[in-house]
């Protein structure tokens, strides 16, 4: 797999066409796509591959289509404080080589996939966590991220002994609030005497809160001082440092997106990672560039929610398996939200 690195900065476009002339083959905006699906590139999100978490479920997927279908796969990462036309030209680049589709990873893709995507017709852009950007080539991956938070919600309240847990959010935007709303709807469902600790790591525009492992371990230290024994953090990389902090304390965790118990990086706190609300990030990357490859690129909402798995808590943690009463509370308010018994909110 070819990585792409660092093609962010408008002052150094001739450098980054280079880039595209000699790694690429120079490709320009009127042959890219012809070449289908035997290049597929996708673009990080905030602290890149390596996050243990939303970039590196992504990846997986890149991963497996280049093993699976025979394509060329490439990578393009973010950088620190990048603005739009930053992204604009990664997507730009990427589309210019040939790679169809190219996938933006995060909400933070829209404004550059809007300009991007009308000048590639042939080409497939999707984008992960957001709707609002719409196109005849465009797929728009969702999940209903509520679905799965309010399980955790509902385990959390159940093996809590102190009656206090915590959430950690990376950055106070709507797609993070939705893990939130979820998350305090299955605890309170549960148990109503549960105290919940939200908190945000930062503000929009400062995306810090998903790349500062420093600033979540921080957050989950002073949870801990509030007696909160289960800590659900849906904050990127940053959420890597509440997971050390609550690991340290004895305390339990919630992983988010990947199945965080078997993340390599995360080796050293995986017995205190009780659970992840896991997203089919790999799969939903997986199945796009396969709709490319079959000439039927899938386009508009691709949605993924409870009934059909694309949202659920991870199983590989023995410790929780076993917990009988706590799985069988999941399971029942699992079909509640798939029979529709149960509606999840979206915002707290």
């Amino acid at each position: 797999m070819r990585r792409i690195t660092r093609i962010a900065t408008v002052g150094v476009a001739s450098a980054a066409l280079a880039l595209s002339a000699t790694a690429c083959g120079g490709k320009t905006s009127s042959d890219a796509g012809s070449d289908g699906a035997d290049k597929a590139a996708i673009a990080y999100d905030i602290g890149g591959r390596g996050d243990q978490s939303f970039n590196d479920a992504a990846y997986a997927g890149l991963a497996k289509a280049e093993k699976d279908l025979d394509i060329d796969g490439n990578e393009a990462e973010p950088s620190d404080g990048e603005s739009d036309a930053d992204k604009v030209q990664r997507l730009t680049e990427l589309a210019r080589a040939g790679n169809n589709p190219v996938i933006g990873v995060g909400f933070a893709y829209a404004p550059a996939i809007k300009k991007v995507a009308p000048k590639f017709p042939k080409t497939t852009f999707g984008i992960i966590d957001d709707a609002s950007v719409t196109g005849k080539n465009i797929a728009n991956i969702v999940f209903n991220e509520e679905q799965g938070s309010y399980l955790a919600g509902v385990a959390a309240a159940k093996v809590t002994k102190t009656k206090t847990v915590g959430f950690i959010g990376g950055v106070e935007t709507p797609l993070i609030k939705k893990f939130e709303a979820g998350y305090i709807q299955g605890v309170k469902d549960t148990d109503p005497s549960v105290n919940v600790l939200p908190q945000y790591l930062t503000q929009p525009p400062n995306f810090d809160g998903f790349s500062k492992p420093d600033l979540g371990k921080a957050a989950a230290q002073g949870q801990l001082d509030k007696k909160a024994d289960v800590i659900y953090s849906a904050a990127g990389l940053a959420g890597s440092g509440a997971i050390e902090a609550a690991s340290k304390a004895g305390k339990w965790n919630i992983g988010v997106d990947s199945d965080q118990y078997n993340q390599a990086g995360l080796a050293n706190y995986k017995e205190s990672i009780l659970t992840s609300v896991t997203k089919d990030v790999e799969d939903s990357v997986f199945n796009l560039i396969k709709s490319v490859q079959d000439g039927k690129p899938q386009t508009g909402e691709i949605r993924y929610g409870l009934d059909k798995d694309g949202v659920g808590l991870s199983m590989s943690n023995p410790a929780f398996t076993e917990m009988k009463d706590v799985i069988a509370a999941v399971d029942k308010a699992k079909q509640e939200i798939i029979d529709g018994k149960i509606t999840v909110k979206t915002a707290p």
